[in-house]
């Protein structure tokens, strides 16, 4: 059985202060901040022994995208998706790395320059202004210290924090027509690989904003999976559960995680980190249509055997109607949970590909 996240050794990170949001009580639209405790020891994906893990589900953020007035113009880029809905069910962790490292605000703009797979940070008037450097050693004590969170919403084209296609300059100063990624950014997803990351402009799209949110929920059921402690039992708990879920996003993996589950008593560390590594991969690609059907039809051959054949013809009928784009997913999804909740099929009842996140947040309303 592998040690609980809690037994492991510490790293502390002494420099980084953050900030995260609580709920103003005059304005619950509002996000208000206080600071975090310098020297929180962040063990794997979890709090160390001496604090206690965090209640709720905690996402990284762009501190801009709440509100916060640190952009070069004293502005900032509220994002309504986070502070109106998001912040209902996670806690954000703000973080603005340019204000971090120093610069003020207002600020001289900065821009990537050069090599767009290695560029630097310089001002975009001010070529005396290099914070390539200062930007990447911040990136990287914050990606160690914020190891516990599940889930990043970088702002978009920002030469700090952007995900991707963030413009690349010549010296110069001419566009050279070519893209590349935040320093900050970059050094967050290069130590948190298996990290679930979004940024603003993406997450308009209702397909890539529904498996932002699905991805951070399953990586935290991951994470508490890890503070327990992983055992084969739990290892196979966890693939049970999420097994339709598995199906819908990605066949091909879900069929090789089945036997890497079944033969991992032999070497549970290793069987642990290549599935949680093939898991996210495979969550990493939103379901499609096509996806949905064959796992509700799969979901409804465990069923047969429990069903009258009035129920199972007009659930099949739901399936196609949806499959046509005659009716949204939600239909035959809401269908099967009365079924399931009719009949009381328990297997199918704790699966997550029926309730992956809060259903207050709607995100398959539109899918």
């Amino acid at each position: 059985m592998l040690a609980p996240l809690t037994d492991r050794p510490t790293a502390i990170i002494p420099s980084l202060v953050l900030t995260r949001n609580l709920r103003s009580p005059t304005n619950p639209t509002r996000a208000i901040s206080r600071t975090l405790p310098i020297n929180r020891k962040i063990i794997g994906t979890a709090v160390s022994q001496h604090e206690t893990p965090p209640a709720a589900i905690q996402i990284g953020i762009s501190a801009c995208l709440l509100g916060d007035l640190v952009r070069y113009d004293g502005g900032h880029k509220r994002f309504p998706f986070a502070t109106d809905e998001l912040s209902r069910h996670f806690e954000f962790i703000r973080v603005c790395p340019e204000q971090a490292i120093g610069l003020g605000v207002p600020r001289p703009t900065i821009q990537l320059v050069g090599d767009p797979d290695q560029p630097r940070v310089q001002g975009s008037k001010d070529k005396n202004i290099d914070v390539t450097d200062a930007l990447a050693e911040f990136g990287r004590k914050t990606a160690a210290q914020l190891s516990y969170i599940s889930g990043y919403i970088f702002c978009a084209k920002s030469p700090s924090c952007g995900m991707e296609r963030v413009p690349v300059y010549a010296d110069n100063g001419h566009s050279l027509g070519k893209v590349g990624v935040g320093a900050f950014a970059r050094q967050i997803m290069e130590h948190n690989p298996l990290l679930p990351v979004e940024e603003n402009g993406r997450l308009n799209d209702v397909l890539l904003r529904e498996n932002f949110v699905l991805r951070v929920m399953a990586y935290s059921r991951w994470q508490q999976l890890q503070i327990e402690g992983i055992s084969t039992k739990g290892l196979q708990d966890f693939h049970r559960r999420h097994k339709f879920l598995l199906l819908a996003h990605n066949q091909t993996i879900y069929r090789q995680l089945g036997p890497l589950v079944a033969d991992a008593h032999q070497d549970i560390e290793q069987a642990a980190q290549q599935y949680i590594t093939q898991f996210m991969t495979a969550l990493a690609k939103p379901a499609r249509p096509g996806d949905h059907c064959n796992a509700m039809q799969h979901i409804q051959g465990f069923l047969r055997e429990h069903i009258s054949s009035e129920d199972r013809q007009q659930l099949r009928r739901m399936i196609d109607d949806y499959a046509a784009g005659q009716l949204p997913l939600l239909a035959p999804l809401e269908m099967l949970h009365v079924m399931l909740q009719k009949y009381r099929v328990d297997y199918l009842l704790d699966q997550y590909y029926l309730n992956p996140y809060p259903k207050d947040l709607r995100l398959r309303v539109a899918l």
